[in-house]
Protein backbone atom coordinates (compact mmCIF):
# COMPACT_ATOMS: atom_id res chain seq x y z
CA UNK A 1 0.00 0.00 0.00
CA UNK A 2 1.19 3.42 -0.82
CA UNK A 3 0.94 6.26 1.42
CA UNK A 4 -1.14 8.53 -0.49
CA UNK A 5 -4.09 5.33 -0.74
CA UNK A 6 -3.86 5.41 3.09
CA UNK A 7 -4.09 9.05 3.40
CA UNK A 8 -6.53 9.65 0.89
CA UNK A 9 -8.77 6.41 2.45
CA UNK A 10 -8.70 7.69 6.22
CA UNK A 11 -9.67 11.02 5.02
CA UNK A 12 -12.85 9.83 3.83
CA UNK A 13 -13.33 8.80 7.48
CA UNK A 14 -12.20 12.03 8.95
CA UNK A 15 -14.35 13.75 5.89
CA UNK A 16 -17.27 11.82 6.97
CA UNK A 17 -17.15 13.06 10.40
CA UNK A 18 -16.56 16.84 9.40
CA UNK A 19 -19.43 16.84 6.71
CA UNK A 20 -21.63 15.63 9.90
CA UNK A 21 -20.55 18.00 12.53
CA UNK A 22 -19.96 20.83 10.67
CA UNK A 23 -23.53 20.01 8.30
CA UNK A 24 -21.18 20.11 5.15
CA UNK A 25 -23.86 17.67 3.67
CA UNK A 26 -22.09 18.31 0.05
CA UNK A 27 -18.87 16.94 1.71
CA UNK A 28 -20.60 14.02 3.34
CA UNK A 29 -22.20 13.29 -0.10
CA UNK A 30 -18.55 13.42 -2.15
CA UNK A 31 -17.58 10.82 0.22
CA UNK A 32 -19.63 7.72 -0.98
CA UNK A 33 -20.51 6.19 -4.43
CA UNK A 34 -23.53 6.32 -5.88
CA UNK A 35 -25.32 3.48 -4.44
CA UNK A 36 -24.01 2.49 -0.44
CA UNK A 37 -24.38 -0.10 2.12
CA UNK A 38 -25.03 0.92 5.46
CA UNK A 39 -24.99 -1.20 8.66
CA UNK A 40 -25.80 0.62 11.57
CA UNK A 41 -27.74 -2.80 13.31
CA UNK A 42 -25.68 -2.33 16.17
CA UNK A 43 -27.22 1.26 16.65
CA UNK A 44 -30.69 0.74 15.56
CA UNK A 45 -31.56 -3.22 15.33
CA UNK A 46 -31.77 -2.88 12.05
CA UNK A 47 -30.78 -5.06 8.70
CA UNK A 48 -27.99 -3.33 6.44
CA UNK A 49 -29.87 -1.22 3.67
CA UNK A 50 -28.41 -0.85 0.29
CA UNK A 51 -29.56 2.44 -1.08
CA UNK A 52 -28.57 5.65 -2.77
CA UNK A 53 -25.73 8.00 -1.27
CA UNK A 54 -28.21 10.82 -2.02
CA UNK A 55 -31.13 8.88 -0.01
CA UNK A 56 -28.91 8.55 2.92
CA UNK A 57 -27.30 11.90 3.15
CA UNK A 58 -30.87 13.57 3.08
CA UNK A 59 -31.89 10.81 5.74
CA UNK A 60 -28.51 12.29 7.78
CA UNK A 61 -29.12 15.74 7.30
CA UNK A 62 -32.60 15.91 8.77
CA UNK A 63 -31.74 13.87 11.62
CA UNK A 64 -28.59 16.33 12.13
CA UNK A 65 -30.21 19.21 11.66
CA UNK A 66 -32.82 18.43 14.31
CA UNK A 67 -30.06 18.30 16.57
CA UNK A 68 -28.02 21.40 18.66
CA UNK A 69 -24.58 19.89 17.68
CA UNK A 70 -22.52 16.74 16.80
CA UNK A 71 -18.67 15.68 17.87
CA UNK A 72 -17.60 12.50 15.97
CA UNK A 73 -13.95 11.83 16.88
CA UNK A 74 -11.87 8.95 14.72
CA UNK A 75 -9.14 7.33 15.55
CA UNK A 76 -6.63 4.42 14.93
CA UNK A 77 -7.04 3.47 11.55
CA UNK A 78 -6.20 0.28 10.29
CA UNK A 79 -6.55 0.36 6.58
CA UNK A 80 -5.99 -2.71 3.91
CA UNK A 81 -5.70 -2.72 0.12
CA UNK A 82 -5.74 -5.30 -2.31
CA UNK A 83 -6.21 -3.56 -5.94
CA UNK A 84 -8.81 -1.29 -5.94
CA UNK A 85 -10.41 -2.66 -3.42
CA UNK A 86 -9.85 -1.33 0.40
CA UNK A 87 -11.26 -1.49 4.01
CA UNK A 88 -10.97 0.84 6.81
CA UNK A 89 -11.27 0.43 10.36
CA UNK A 90 -11.20 3.27 12.93
CA UNK A 91 -12.42 3.49 16.39
CA UNK A 92 -15.10 6.59 16.72
CA UNK A 93 -16.83 8.18 19.59
CA UNK A 94 -19.97 10.04 18.49
CA UNK A 95 -21.33 12.40 20.87
CA UNK A 96 -25.40 14.44 20.01
CA UNK A 97 -26.60 17.41 22.04
CA UNK A 98 -30.02 18.37 22.12
CA UNK A 99 -31.62 20.54 24.89
CA UNK A 100 -35.25 18.59 25.60
CA UNK A 101 -36.90 18.98 29.22
CA UNK A 102 -37.37 15.11 28.50
CA UNK A 103 -33.88 14.64 30.41
CA UNK A 104 -30.23 14.38 29.74
CA UNK A 105 -29.13 16.75 26.79
CA UNK A 106 -26.52 14.25 25.39
CA UNK A 107 -26.02 10.48 23.88
CA UNK A 108 -22.65 9.41 23.38
CA UNK A 109 -21.53 6.20 21.45
CA UNK A 110 -18.17 4.66 21.29
CA UNK A 111 -17.44 1.68 19.00
CA UNK A 112 -15.67 1.27 15.64
CA UNK A 113 -16.17 1.77 11.77
CA UNK A 114 -15.50 -0.36 9.06
CA UNK A 115 -15.57 1.27 5.91
CA UNK A 116 -15.39 -0.67 2.14
CA UNK A 117 -14.24 1.31 -0.56
CA UNK A 118 -13.60 1.28 -4.38
CA UNK A 119 -11.27 3.08 -6.13
CA UNK A 120 -13.08 4.84 -9.02
CA UNK A 121 -10.84 7.15 -11.22
CA UNK A 122 -7.89 7.63 -9.00
CA UNK A 123 -10.22 8.30 -6.15
CA UNK A 124 -10.91 6.54 -3.57
CA UNK A 125 -15.01 6.61 -2.39
CA UNK A 126 -17.04 4.67 0.64
CA UNK A 127 -18.95 1.65 -0.96
CA UNK A 128 -20.24 0.45 2.84
CA UNK A 129 -20.45 1.25 6.14
CA UNK A 130 -20.60 -0.67 9.29
CA UNK A 131 -20.98 0.39 12.59
CA UNK A 132 -19.97 -1.45 15.71
CA UNK A 133 -20.86 -0.30 18.63
CA UNK A 134 -18.75 -0.93 22.45
CA UNK A 135 -20.56 1.17 24.28
CA UNK A 136 -23.52 4.01 24.91
CA UNK A 137 -24.13 6.47 27.76
CA UNK A 138 -26.57 9.38 27.96
CA UNK A 139 -30.36 9.75 26.67
CA UNK A 140 -30.84 8.14 23.48
CA UNK A 141 -34.30 9.95 23.19
CA UNK A 142 -32.76 12.74 22.07
CA UNK A 143 -32.16 11.42 18.54
CA UNK A 144 -36.24 10.92 18.23
CA UNK A 145 -36.55 14.31 19.74
CA UNK A 146 -34.37 15.98 17.26
CA UNK A 147 -36.71 14.07 14.45
CA UNK A 148 -39.54 15.36 15.92
CA UNK A 149 -38.77 19.03 16.32
CA UNK A 150 -38.65 19.28 12.25
CA UNK A 151 -41.23 21.19 10.18
CA UNK A 152 -43.66 19.02 9.20
CA UNK A 153 -43.01 18.93 5.04
CA UNK A 154 -46.74 18.32 4.67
Amino acid sequence: MEFHDFNEITRRRYEYAQGIDTRDFDLLRSIFTEEITMDFYDYSGLPAITLSADAWVANVSELMNGLDATQHVMTNPIVDVCGDVASCRMYMKAEHFLQNAQGSADYTIGGYYIDQLIRSNESWLINSVTLKLFWQRGNRNIMSLARDKLPDPS
